[in-house]
């Protein structure tokens, strides 16, 4: 760079930075700011022409403003002019006001980009070296038209000198991530390989940047660059640090380029030439011997240096999967690093292992690991290594340790973080499905996976059990016998009930003979728990009761008798009530043998792949489960020792069933309820004066969006950021509900002081009691509290409660605000209804006032399943063959508050071909046919 003279320095700049400086007040500043303004527009607009010195001055004080906070609307051609300078410090501050401030649909663009070209013809390396940052720090797309040619011709030339090559590579790059069409394939990309043989390594290190990136999109073009790539590598591992002393970081030779020209490799299988291959083996064998060689220094910087090129070789090893010495090494080396202190090294060993426990070839030496594995399962503090960690004891379990991983599993699953506990649930499953050889241990397993963690065994767990139940008649009794003895514990979870209640009905007959478990006290088990079960388990019982009609004559003027009484025949959800009558009548006036054959026993299930593994693929992708061999997990690492350990799994959880206690509204003290938070960015605020709990944040990015994804959902996570992990799960039963709040402290440093407080508006208050008690002030490091909320609905309401968090950390004052979703449409009671019932009903809500229709865009693709999905989640019951239409979709339900009961028709009308819908929603209150219309059409 030239030398800045004396007259440059500017000193109108440096007093206007100390007069604003030294301004007392905001008013002050804006002041001397605004008096600034004038006299550089008074200047500017003067007769008498500026030399360059003062342009650059008047310039520079602009771009001083701007970057204060304030507009600029004038001096852009000004800046233009500078541009056209000889001298350096004029033009360059030309090029910085342009980068900043030059919006890229500007209408000087034009001339802008003639200077530049002017620039990139001059042969000035200094010129052309601004004129490149210009352009890849602005990189619009008339940018790109404009010298996406010009640039490769620069970048190869034999006279052009290596700083300007550099930034040459590097602005290609940028203008082919932004628009990847306007950049020309040709003669160049072959001639721009062989940079990777340039002397200097700054060229080489932007030009492997370069290569990788196009070679992913295109990469026959650029499969000569493999052989040129490891011939670069050797000769830099092979190198003492002192032979690249300007590229020699902490004592690590190049392990940026180290680490690009290794990604660059992973772009392609391995060579096929045997010296290239025997070369880089030879390569990625030094990288291992190197990292079992004593530090050269105690400081993290060398470590994180080495670390990173032996990870990334590391995952060349893997991706190859063709050496298995290298692989078995790479396992060992890994090994190491499971016990390390540093707590990136430990999840990212984790991460590799999972990827290398699918080779047939270091399979058994990632199984050496186990007990390792499992001890940091139990002990380690960081959610996310745990996570890794049962992804590695889930890809290492075959037949030989199936039994002893999936029983520590299991143990943890008491203790996990409630985010990871569906996966956990899905995989142990799985894995007892999969490795079960006697297949009583599976049913046993199961049936304490539900007793553990039976909020989150979803519906494909428990049909899964019952499909390999029926279909091996060795081990009929013995589940008849263990989910009879399960039963009996004081309380049951209800998917528990849900897996008693159908292989009593199938199979109660083979455990009848022993007097402990005879027809009336099997019948007596199963009807004690029907009173606390949702909706569809005592469907399912109703069914189990007309089974044991058919198996045991004896039991039968008892259960006609429980079938008779009002509270089956007079129910008011209509499936019950229809079961009931339908099942009473069955009984009274079949025939024996008419009832044998109608109630057979379920015939065996068609062999299929398991729906709990499907879910499992959907949740975390094919990379995930057991057959890993199909698909390789690509990984990317940083040069300071790899990317942060990913945040624990964030996706849904299984709806539970909602037949947990909703009373006790009065067990709590009320929530303080306050003044609605303002609205509008913040999220999380830090307070460095005082812990004034008065202060209440605004709410946090993205809350709006995780907000409107739980108007159809009642558990998942609602909010998280670096610190905190706030995770739901709710229920609603009538007008009352309780929801679960779940706070995770994601760091290893304690939270202290810490507050959380529900605030309702004045709107709100009346129409919503919500109910609480305090949490402990103190979440230790990678702890999680729990919150419980009551709630109960007392009138129709539009708005939401806020939570608003405070806590110290680490010295500093954290204050977050979320929106809680409780909506209207959580105190929906689904109603099913006759076609003619369903429109006699619609043409009485007729009034305009009663009607709110929506026509909107679809946001989302127009899934007829996932919309079904959604309009059952929204809380209504969805009525098959209402609709004239069977394209359309029709729900009707009841919202219930304390002091009125409204009823509730929607119609929803999709249209394909325009990708529109049209929502009409008819209720008894125009409020609430408004609010159900904003919280539904949302959706999709």
């Amino acid at each position: 760079m030239p030398a800045v003279s004396k007259g440059d320095g500017m000193r109108g700049l440096a007093v206007f930075i100390s007069d604003i400086r030294n301004c007392k007040s905001k008013e002050a500043e804006i002041k001397r700011i605004n008096k600034e303004l004038a006299n550089i527009r008074s200047k500017f607009k003067g007769d008498k022409a500026l030399d360059g010195y003062s342009k650059k001055k008047y310039v520079c004080k602009l771009l001083f403003i701007f970057l204060l906070g304030h507009d600029i609307d004038f001096g852009h051609m000004e800046a233009v002019n500078l541009l056209s300078s000889n001298r350096y410090t004029e033009k360059q501050i030309g090029y910085l006001f342009i980068s900043v401030l030059v919006n890229s649909n500007s209408e000087l663009i034009r001339l802008i980009n003639n200077a530049i070209k002017n620039d990139l013809a001059s042969r000035n390396p200094t010129f052309m070296g601004l004129a490149l940052h210009c352009i890849a720090s602005v990189g619009s797309r008339e940018m790109a038209e404009a010298f996406a040619g010009e640039i490769p011709k620069v970048l190869v030339a034999g006279d052009t000198m290596d700083s300007v090559k550099q930034s040459a590579a590097l602005c290609l790059l940028r203008l082919y991530r932004t628009s990847p069409d306007l950049v020309p394939m040709g003669d160049w990309t072959s001639r721009v390989v062989h940079l990777l043989n340039d002397q200097h390594l700054g060229v080489v290190t932007a030009a492997t940047s370069l290569i990788t990136t196009l070679a992913q999109k295109n990469p026959e073009e650029f499969k000569t660059s493999v052989s040129l790539a490891v011939s670069r590598l050797s000769r830099i591992v092979t190198s003492a640090s002192t032979d690249l002393q300007d590229y020699t970081y902490y004592f690590v030779p190049a392990p940026w380029l180290s680490v690009k020209l290794l990604r660059l490799l992973q772009c392609y299988p391995p060579p096929e030439d045997p010296a290239v291959r025997g070369r880089l083996t030879e390569c990625l064998e030094t990288i291992l011997n190197k990292a079992q060689e004593p530090p050269k220094s105690k400081k993290v910087q060398h470590s994180n240096a080495k670390n990173a090129v032996l990870f990334e070789a590391i995952s060349l090893i893997i991706h190859h999967d063709s050496e298995p010495n290298l692989l078995v090494r790479a396992c060992n080396q890994l090994g190491q690093f499971l016990q390390h202190r540093e707590t990136n090294l430990r999840y990212l060993a984790l991460e590799s292992m999972c990827t290398l426990a699918s080779s047939e070839f270091s399979h058994e030496a990632v199984k050496t690991h186990i007990e390792t594995v499992i001890n940091a399962l139990k002990t380690e503090r960081d959610v996310s290594v745990r996570q890794r960690a049962v992804d590695l004891l889930y890809a290492m379990c075959d037949r030989s340790n199936a039994p002893q991983i999936v029983a520590e599993m299991l143990s943890y699953l008491e203790t996990a973080d409630y985010s990871i506990r569906e996966e956990i649930v899905l995989k142990v499953a799985i894995l007892a499905e999969k490795y079960a050889v006697d297949y009583t241990w599976y049913v046993d397993t199961i049936l304490n996976l539900i007793r553990i963690a039976g909020d989150y065994v979803s519906e494909e767990v428990w049909y899964r059990v019952i499909q390999i139940v029926i279909n091996r008649d060795d081990v009929q009794g013995y589940a008849a016998k263990t989910v009879f003895e399960a039963l009996q514990a004081p309380a049951c979870h209800e998917n528990l009930v849900k897996v008693g209640g159908y292989i009593l009905g199938e199979f109660g007959n083979l455990i009848a003979g022993d007097p402990r478990s005879s027809p009336l006290i099997q019948f007596n088990l199963l009807h004690s728990k029907f009173h606390l079960c949702s909706v569809p388990t005592r469907a399912l019982l109703l069914s189990t009761y007309i089974k044991f009609v058919n198996l045991f004559p004896e039991v039968k003027p008892t259960i006609q008798d429980v079938l008779r009484s009002d509270s089956q025949l007079r129910n008011a959800d209509v499936e019950l009530q229809q079961r009931a009558v339908e099942y009473l009548r069955l009984s009274t006036v079949a025939s024996t043998d008419i009832l044998a054959t109608v109630l057979e026993e379920m015939p065996p299930f068609p062999e299929r792949e398991s729906s709990i593994l499907a879910k499992l693929k959907k949740k975390k992708g094919p990379s995930t489960v057991t057959d890993l061999e199909d698909t390789k997990r690509e990984r990317s690492v940083d040069v300071n020792g790899g990317p942060e350990p990913a945040p624990a799994s964030t996706s849904a959880m299984s709806t539970p069933s909602p037949s947990a206690d909703l009373l006790g509204l009065g067990a709590a003290p009320p929530a303080p309820a306050g003044p609605p938070p303002s609205s509008g960015g913040g999220g999380l605020l830090v307070d460095v004066f005082s812990d004034s709990a008065s202060v209440v944040a605004p709410l946090a990015p993205g809350s709006e969006d995780n907000f409107a994804r739980f108007v159809c959902k009642n558990n998942g996570v609602l909010f998280e950021n670096q610190l905190l992990q706030i995770g739901l799960k709710s229920e609603f039963r009538q007008n009352l509900g309780r929801m679960f709040i779940f706070y995770g402290n994601k760091t290893s440093t304690q939270f202290l002081n810490f507050t959380p407080t529900l605030i309702c508006s004045d709107d709100l208050q009346p129409n919503l009691n919500l109910q609480t008690k305090p949490v402990d002030p103190t979440v230790e490091g990678g702890a999680q509290v729990q919150q419980v909320v009551n709630i109960e609905c007392v009138s129709d309401f539009t708005e939401a409660p806020v939570l608003n968090i405070q806590f110290r950390y680490g010295g500093t004052f954290q204050n977050v605000s979320v929106q809680l979703p409780i909506t209207l449409n959580k105190f929906f009671q689904p109603t099913e209804m006759a076609s003619q019932d369903f429109f006699q009903r619609w043409k009485q809500l007729s009034n305009p006032q009663q009607e709110v229709q929506n026509i909107f865009k679809a946001k989302h693709p127009m899934d007829t399943e996932v919309t079904k999905a959604k309009i059952i989640g929204f809380g209504s019951a969805l009525l098959e063959e209402v609709d004239p239409n069977p394209a359309n979709f029709v729900g009707a339900g009841i919202i219930h508050t304390k002091t009125t009961q409204i009823g509730c028709l929607l119609r929803l009308e999709p249209n394909l071909q325009a990708q529109m819908y049209r929502l009409t929603l008819r209720t008894s209150k125009e409020a609430v046919s408004q609010r159900l219309c904003e919280l539904l059409s949302a959706q999709f």
